[in-house]
């Protein structure tokens, strides 16, 4: 006997990368199975895309967020390839990485990076570090192993093994420049596993790394990482995704207040500037402290302290070409504590992408801003301009003044994975299933803040809910 399935409305609550994900596959899932599902996006701002923006300017693609992914478990392909835009993606080019400490630039190798060369060595060579400092780190390869623990600091499990130098001169910049956080308060569990379960293997971290070839952004062991985009600009996947949705179940400019559970176990949505929408489920995409407070009426996550978030701003600016000074084979540049600089991190953009400037020009893009250095991203963007730019001179000899300079800023938008983050997300993810089964919180505040870990936690998102509703006898 055939069974009618009852109709279902799924609302998925963020418009970013996550969020759409999540809705495009909702809808996906939906057409392949036949099942009765409305599925209706949610977005506060009035655009979708969250912090993947892409300006198109007289041939120059600028990412005013993210600009390109780590792509190692092919979340962000396979998902290009069901949106029928695979052939879109380009790959970056190689180039110098340089480290900056006091007043000068130090290369460091491409496979502390990004992991496939077994010459881990390399690290012991670098002018980056002393040779007391040196001789400290090779120490990595006579210690035991750490003992078992919970979680710890970022800065303490890399202090520990490669001592203080290579944490200020190497490590600190490369995740300052990347994740705007604090290493003192950033988890190494939720951050960055490969490294402790590196070391729980081979008790060395350097005969680790050799041995698997892992690099600073190498999330899977043996396989080395690459920077991944598309041809016209990362938001090219933001407009792919809102194409297939269909426009009268996409609500912008709505913020959501308030959920209240009803009697039969579907929801009330309340919202900020229309009338409460109903659904049977829900996939909350937004950051941990606005999913909180939505839930407040029923202490949910109440006893969870708010997540902290990192204030930055990308600042870009192009030149005509040869008017680099100084290192010219310089791919990018991060930024220590210990240096004279304040920016955090720079890329010479079009050495590496090949379709971000027009020829004849140089695309540069500054990271400004970290925790414990907010203030700077308050400034005027002339400002900042003039201090980028002061930066620029010192660290390049790039004296010129620039075509044009966009500065965005990113106010409380880093998500700060703290230590005991995976122990208090467990925690709140057992607290939801009891009360609210039918909810589903993913995005960058829980499970990676990556473009791939967040397609990857929208499509898991979609599939677990349609599991849920239509496979586990909720019909």
């Amino acid at each position: 006997m055939r069974v009618t399935l009852k109709r279902r409305k799924v609302v998925v609550v963020g418009g970013g990368i996550t969020g759409l994900t999540a809705a495009f596959y909702l809808q996906q899932e939906a057409k392949l199975k036949n099942l009765p599902i409305d599925v209706v996006l949610i977005e506060a701002s009035l655009r979708l895309g969250g912090k993947i923006q892409t300006l198109r300017k007289d041939g120059f693609i600028i990412e005013r967020g993210p600009e390109s992914f780590f792509d190692q478990c092919g979340s962000v392909r396979h998902l290009a390839s069901d949106l029928g835009m695979e052939h879109e993606i380009v790959q970056h080019n190689i180039g110098q990485t340089y480290v900056a400490v006091s007043g000068d630039l130090y290369p460091i190798p491409s496979n502390l990076l990004f992991g496939g060369s077994p010459e881990v060595s390399s690290f012991l060579t670098t002018g980056l570090i002393s040779l007391s400092g040196k001789i400290r780190a090779a120490g990595d390869l006579l210690l035991p192993r750490s003992p078992e623990m919970d979680d710890e600091p970022i800065g303490d499990f890399f202090r520990r093994r490669f001592g203080k130098e290579v944490v200020e001169n190497l490590v600190e910049p490369l995740l300052a420049g990347t994740f705007a956080g604090d290493i003192d308060h950033l988890s190494i569990q939720s951050m960055f596993p490969q490294f402790y379960q590196l070391e729980k293997k081979h008790r060395s971290l350097l005969l680790g790394l050799k041995k698997s070839n892992v690099g600073m952004y190498s999330s899977v062991v043996g396989k080395p990482a690459f920077y991944e985009t598309f041809r016209n600009g990362l938001e090219t996947l933001v407009e792919a995704l809102e194409a297939e949705l269909k426009p009268s179940k996409i609500l912008k400019g709505v913020k959501v207040e308030g959920i209240e559970k009803l009697a039969d176990d579907s929801m009330r949505i309340h919202l900020n500037n229309i009338e409460p929408i109903q659904a049977d489920a829900i996939i909350m995409t937004t950051p941990f402290n606005a999913a909180k407070t939505a839930f407040k009426a029923y202490d949910l996550m109440q006893d969870i302290p708010n997540m902290n978030y990192a204030t930055i701003a990308t600042v870009t600016m192009a030149f005509k070409q040869n008017q680099i000074e100084k290192y010219k084979d310089a791919m990018n540049f991060f930024v220590s504590r210990n240096s004279d600089f304040t920016i955090t991190s720079c890329t010479i953009s079009n050495r590496k992408w090949d379709n971000v400037a027009p020829e004849g020009y140089d695309l540069l893009r500054v990271y400004i801003g970290r925790v414990g250095d907010e203030a700077i991203v308050e400034l005027s963007d002339s400002e900042i301009e003039k201090t980028v730019r002061k930066d620029l001179e010192h660290a390049l000899g790039l004296y010129e003044t620039p075509l044009f300079t966009v500065v965005t800023r990113w106010k409380q938008s880093m998500p700060q994975y703290t230590v005991g983050h995976e122990k208090r997300l467990k925690s709140m993810r057992q607290e939801m299933r009891k009360m609210f089964p039918q909810v589903q919180l993913v995005g960058s505040s829980y499970d990676g803040i990556s473009v791939p870990d967040c397609v990857e936690q929208g499509k898991s998102a979609a599939k677990k809910m349609i599991d849920y509703l239509f496979e586990l006898g909720v019909v």
